[in-house]
């Protein structure tokens, strides 16, 4: 069994800055990939980040200068931060990670998501 919990959300004013994490537990062997997805409201899931197991990372277009993406492999967490935020950027934040499990199975969970919202 593996979970992952994403936390940091929250109401932020246009211009600020939101820190999210997610953390994944349980019978996790390696961690590959880590990656922040996000859901806008009537809109479709859309990437915003990945990194590597060796720190490689990549942005979608509207993203770059703006998020960083970062993991903590000891702690099997990887964060996102989000600075000059916009209204536009209001949705649900989702991570996804492809992992190895104790028992050699590859698997690709979703958290639950963490809800941000931009607006003064």
């Amino acid at each position: 069994q593996v979970q992952l919990v994403e936390s940091g959300g929250g109401l932020v004013q246009p211009g600020g800055s939101l820190r999210l994490s997610c953390a994944a537990s349980g019978s996790i062997r390696s961690i590959n990939a880590m990656a922040w997805y996000r859901q806008a409201p009537g809109k479709e899931r859309e990437w915003v980040a990945t990194i590597t197991s060796g720190g490689s990372t990549n942005y979608a277009d509207s993203m770059k200068g703006r998020f960083t993406i970062s993991r903590d492999n000891a702690k099997n967490t990887v964060y996102l931060q989000m600075n000059s935020l916009k209204p536009e950027d209001t949705a649900v934040y989702y991570c996804n990670v492809n992992l190895l499990t104790l028992s050699s199975y590859v698997l690709n969970p979703w958290g639950k998501g963490t809800r941000v919202t931009v607006s003064s």
